[in-house]
């Protein structure tokens, strides 16, 4: 057991037995007193209420012969005898009087007070009497007193502070089970277990507690996914950089072999500096991206002559009959990073055109729709298997090999695209195009308020 649960176990209890306590003290002290008002005289209840006044109405109506009949019925007096004594202390019908009881009734009568257990009637023939039932006849109890003794309350108070201990554990475990686990749970994902979770563990539980424990599976969930996506990066950054290492110690070793072919070997090992030096500088891009730092200020982004200007670099860029044509655009103003969002079109452009066969066409089109500028990009290439669309974006998949049989490059660009869409409180898709060929769709926010990153926004889709 933990600290925290001694602390809820001990608080609770201590609380309970005081409270207890003072309540029963309470009881005791009132109960001690009215005992004391009546000493000798039975104390009130119900039922010694319910025979006296049934007996003073029996006797101011109808004299000592009605009171007689009615208490010749043993199943009336129920074991309370009701004495009527006169002035002179003695019973209407001749019963023992207990003297200290007839002492202290006519005491209390002659200071004002009238408890319980006690009556003063006139009857019909102008003669008065006190009515009481005396707490002894013969030195034994009149009736069962109606407050437990001594040994009963203190066996009752035991009892009560034995549940409260019962009550006090139960509580304190409840309360604390769940935090034992998320500690368990916390201590192995430091230790590396990525895996644990605590949700199965609180099956049942409908609290805060357990809405903290969902809220911790899903941290370790974003935690393992992103463990997972560093070590496939890393991994897949690896083998990139192996590639052309080797290309460039194979060129190296030929030099050295064949003298005559030394700038042959050079060119070789120039095409693949090139190419390392474009894979890290796309690598850092997606750093960058992923960290949301080193990109320019935001600023007002006209997106129309932006999408203008990718579209005729690109078409400028094209060879082997190849066109991309800017089908129709909605004039839109953005606040955003120009340059960031120039480069994530023009990736997707690129890879458009790179998969699309020989004479064929990239159509763009961007329209407004509900806030949102809704951006396709659709080629005739060969189009992606179903279950490949949704990881095109992950870095290193590659869209597959190009129909022209050029180098499709190292699969960051889509990635990087859809990094730059994401800061921006947009998002990227894509899906095949009826009749062939892949469309990329891009969604931006159009308010200033929307362009702000936001995790938990969606934009309508629109081919």
């Amino acid at each position: 057991m933990g600290r925290l649960f001694w602390k809820i176990f001990i608080g609770f209890w201590l609380i309970q037995v005081a409270i207890g306590s003072a309540v029963g003290l309470a009881v005791y002290l009132h109960n001690k007193a009215q005992l004391e008002d009546v000493t000798y005289l039975a104390a009130g209840g119900p039922r010694a209420d319910f025979v006296l006044n049934a007996a003073a109405m029996a006797l101011r109506f109808g004299g000592p012969q009605a009171l007689r009949m009615l208490l010749s019925d043993n199943r009336f007096t129920q074991r309370m005898p009701v004495l009527a004594v006169n002035k002179d202390g003695q019973d209407i019908f001749g019963r023992p009087v207990p003297p200290q009881a007839f002492s202290n009734a006519k005491a209390a009568i002659a200071g004002g007070k009238s408890p319980h257990g006690l009556r003063v009637v006139t009857a019909p023939d102008g003669h008065s009497y006190i009515l009481f039932i005396p707490a002894e006849v013969n030195g034994r109890p009149a009736h069962p007193h109606p407050y437990p003794p001594e040994d009963s309350l203190f066996v009752r108070l035991g009892a009560a502070m034995f549940a409260s201990l019962i009550f006090s554990v139960l509580l304190a475990w409840y309360l604390t089970r769940p935090v034992r686990h998320l500690q368990r749970a916390a201590n192995a994902l430091a230790t590396g277990d990525l895996s644990a979770r605590v949700t199965p563990s609180m099956k049942g539980r409908r609290d805060e507690i357990a809405d903290l424990g969902k809220d911790f599976d899903h941290m370790a969930a974003r935690l393992q996914s992103m463990v997972d996506t560093q070590q496939r990066l890393l991994h897949d950054v690896s083998h990139e950089l192996r590639s052309p290492l080797a290309r460039m110690q194979v060129a190296m070793a030929l030099a050295r072999q064949q003298p005559d072919k030394v700038d042959a070997a050079l060119g070789r090992i120039e095409r693949e500096g090139d190419r390392l030096d474009e894979l890290v500088g796309e690598l850092l891009t997606l750093a960058r991206l992923g960290a949301g730092v080193g990109m320019e200020a935001e600023g007002e982004v006209d997106l129309a002559a932006l999408l203008e200007t990718v579209v005729e670099d690109g078409d400028f860029e094209a060879d082997g009959g190849r066109k991309v044509v800017l089908e129709y655009c909605d004039s839109a103003v953005f606040i955003g990073r120009g340059e960031l969002l120039r480069r994530a079109f023009e990736n997707v452009v690129r890879n458009a055109l790179r998969y699309s066969p020989e004479g064929g066409e990239v159509s763009v089109r961007a329209e407004r729709e509900s806030g949102w500028l809704q951006v396709s990009v659709c080629d005739r290439g060969p189009g992606l298997p179903e279950d490949k669309l949704s990881a095109v974006f992950e870095p290193f998949v590659r869209s597959g090999d190009s129909p022209t049989g050029g180098r499709s490059g190292y699969g960051l660009g889509l990635a990087i695209t859809r990094r730059a869409i994401e800061a921006h409180g947009g998002n990227v898709r894509a899906e095949n195009r009826e009749g062939g060929g892949l469309c990329v769709l891009l969604a931006l926010p159009l308010t200033a308020d929307a362009a702000r990153p936001r995790a938990d926004r969606s934009a309508p889709s629109k081919r």
